[in-house]
């Protein structure tokens, strides 16, 4: 099933969980000291990874939504 990563930036408060559980979803930019979403459409095999990174976030400023 698609899916999408949504990500609300102004609720980063720079934990850099996601980026410890997709590093290949996520970067990190130090000069605003929050997430940096770089794909937002990711594949079917990085959907576990997309899924932890949404969960291990404390500020809930990820979500996964299912896409038709």
């Amino acid at each position: 099933m698609a899916y999408q990563l949504l990500f609300e930036p102004g609720k980063c408060q720079g934990y850099a969980n996601c980026l410890i559980e997709a590093p290949e979803i996520w970067d990190f930019d130090e000069d605003e000291n929050r997430a940096v979403l770089r794909i937002v459409d990711p594949p079917d095999a990085l959907r576990a990874k997309a899924d932890a990174s949404a969960r291990c976030c404390p500020a809930q400023a990820i979500r996964v939504e299912e896409t038709p």
